[in-house]
């Protein structure tokens, strides 16, 4: 089966929908001021409402309590919310919408990531940030696993054979398919999802 794609970072409907005619499944949409791929609420409903109905809507969060959470999927009309790995709202959440962003850098964040009751996002990130930062981590550290995952961090045209022959659940892009934070390059786009469908 052809793994399925997530393009995050989404800030604008012309990127969504050329997202959505290349094939993805789902496209991020990022909720924490302190990324460069921001996008407020407002913004994020009307590219929502505009997408066709079988696009995965996720919502990317960072600080927000449950009760802004669950408020903000609604308002936006998403399907699923992204969190951090040291964020504890995961298993608060209903049952199967939450997806939880692991930082790997060790053996030890692979163990927290295999045993996270959501459903696992396995990242670069950096110890001052929250992923997006276009750099891959030890590959090797992938090897028994377990179980299905999401693989992000500086996963592009170069390296997409190499990151699919992990077997991944999926893959989530962003960097790597842009042209600057927020901007989706459309050439690298079709570039990345030719090597995928081939």
């Amino acid at each position: 089966m052809t793994v399925r794609v997530k393009i995050c970072g989404i800030t604008n409907l012309k990127d969504a929908y050329a997202a959505a005619d290349l094939g993805a499944n789902a496209v991020g949409f990022i909720f924490y001021k302190g990324s460069k791929r921001y996008i407020p609420h407002a913004e994020a409903r009307r590219i929502a409402e505009k997408l066709p109905p079988f696009i995965v809507k996720v919502g990317v969060f960072v600080n927000e309590t449950i009760k802004e959470v669950l408020a903000v999927r609604e308002f936006c009309l998403l399907d699923k919310v992204q969190l951090p790995g040291d964020s504890n709202h995961g298993s608060l959440l209903p049952d199967g919408i939450s997806i939880v962003a692991y930082r790997i850098r060790n053996e030890k964040d692979i163990e927290k990531a295999r045993r996270s009751p959501s459903f696992p996002l396995l990242d670069s990130g950096a110890d001052n940030g929250y992923g997006g930062t276009g750099k891959r981590f030890d590959w090797h550290l992938l090897e028994n696993f377990g179980r299905p995952y999401i693989l992000a961090g500086g996963i592009s045209a170069e390296n997409i054979d190499e990151a699919l022959a992990l077997k991944p659940y999926a893959i989530d892009l962003a960097s790597g398919v842009e042209k600057s934070p927020g901007v989706k390059d459309h050439d690298k786009m079709h570039a990345l999802f030719r090597r995928i469908h081939r």
